[in-house]
């Protein structure tokens, strides 16, 4: 049976360095889109409002 202290392998810093390349969430996309989402429901109710 394998001990159960973890130790760093080498292979670990280079996927270490791909995530934070690449795994990164797109926040200005998420906020873009919900501010868009907001301004297309109050018009719509502005709208209909008229």
């Amino acid at each position: 049976m394998k001990p159960m202290i973890w130790h760093p392998e080498e292979k670990d810093a280079k996927i270490n360095e791909y995530f934070q390349t690449a795994n990164h969430a797109p926040y200005i996309t998420i906020w873009a889109m919900a501010l868009i989402l907001f301004c297309s429901l109050a018009s719509i109710i502005v709208i209909g409002g008229f």
